[in-house]
């Protein structure tokens, strides 16, 4: 029973018995997408001002008749 299971499983490469598989795993264990994780770490940061802003402008009272306040509340 044992020579029957070892039999049925010799047939799987490894990384250690099959060099490209062992390549492909390096390739994939070294893989660091460097610019996707800036472009998040960018996403991230604009997606947090906003929602700053947008809790600075919930808490302020703004007076929507006055040209000047919303001149102020343009400028930022």
């Amino acid at each position: 029973c044992g020579s029957l299971i070892s039999s049925q499983f010799s047939f799987i490469p490894t990384a250690s018995t099959n060099p490209k598989a062992a390549l492909k795993s390096k390739i994939v264990a070294e893989f660091r997408p460097q610019s996707l994780i800036d472009e998040l770490l960018l996403y991230k940061r604009s997606e947090d001002q906003i929602e700053l802003k947008e809790k600075q402008l919930s808490t302020m009272r703004v007076d929507v008749c006055s040209t000047e306040t919303l001149k102020c509340l343009k400028g930022k």
